[in-house]
């Protein structure tokens, strides 16, 4: 059995860029006959640093993720952690559709008690504001902590790391000692190149997003679940071409 799985990557970019976003699954965490896809969307946000900016992220990754059951796709990961487009995805769609932010989560209320979000910049804690009411864990969070750098999420963390790993590792250790976390969740699919760092030199678990949603995905296929019906109803009529003049 072979499974293709399209990543969906949820702003513009290049094929250099979309390496970059896929260096997060080296090829020893891919089981054999799974074989995920970076795709871009075509258009629309830039930073997710703004209501209206999450808007166009949400729409663009609902029209890049419509088209994938009829293009043979086994299953759709969104590629944020800001979780953009998954209810609506998981509506439209019968194969599974998985987000990092929502597996992140509940990961870490698996390996702790309380864990912390550390993530580039305030710009972002909106989206995990959304995510963690809509997910009813508030009571399981110690913090959302950022190191207030704007991110670049083409280039990702490349050149920077002297300096942006360090105060990653200070914002955690904040979190675990002040904060009370006992488990750490990187607040970007972006910050995977952060990940090994900190796990080294942090002594709780340090969750990589994006790794937890695609390993979580590959296990629902090999389990042959996906979404509920009845917490995700399908619509009755359906009008995809709404989506997809978007990018038209």
């Amino acid at each position: 059995m072979t499974y293709r799985i399209k990543v969906i990557i949820p702003i513009p970019m290049d094929q250099a860029g979309a390496m970059n976003r896929a260096s997060q699954l080296p090829d020893s965490l891919i089981l054999p006959g799974f074989h995920p896809e970076f795709v871009p969307v075509a258009r629309g946000a830039s930073l997710a640093d703004s209501a209206y900016d999450v808007l166009l992220m949400d729409f663009s990754v609902v029209e890049a993720g419509i088209r994938a059951q009829e293009e043979g796709y086994s299953a759709v990961c969104i590629d944020t952690v800001s979780d953009s487009g998954l209810a609506a995805l998981r509506s439209r769609l019968d194969i599974p559709v998985i987000a990092p932010g929502m597996s992140a989560f509940y990961m870490a209320c698996m390996l702790g008690k309380k864990f912390s979000v550390i993530t580039m910049w305030d710009e972002w804690f909106p989206l995990y504001e959304k995510t963690l009411t809509e997910y009813r864990l508030w009571d399981r969070v110690a913090s959302l902590r950022s190191i207030k750098t704007r991110p670049d999420l083409k280039e990702l963390l490349g050149g920077k790391e002297d300096i942006v790993f360090a105060k990653l590792e200070a914002e955690a250790r904040k979190a675990m000692e002040e904060d009370g976390a006992d488990v750490i969740v990187l607040g970007s699919t972006t910050m995977h190149q952060s990940h090994a760092y900190l796990s080294e030199h942090l002594p709780i678990p340090v969750i990589n997003p994006g790794q937890v949603s695609y390993k979580l995905c590959e296990l629902m296929l090999s389990l042959g679940l996906s979404q509920s019906r009845k917490a995700y109803p399908a619509p009755e009529n359906p009008n995809d071409a709404a989506y997809h003049a978007f990018v038209d």
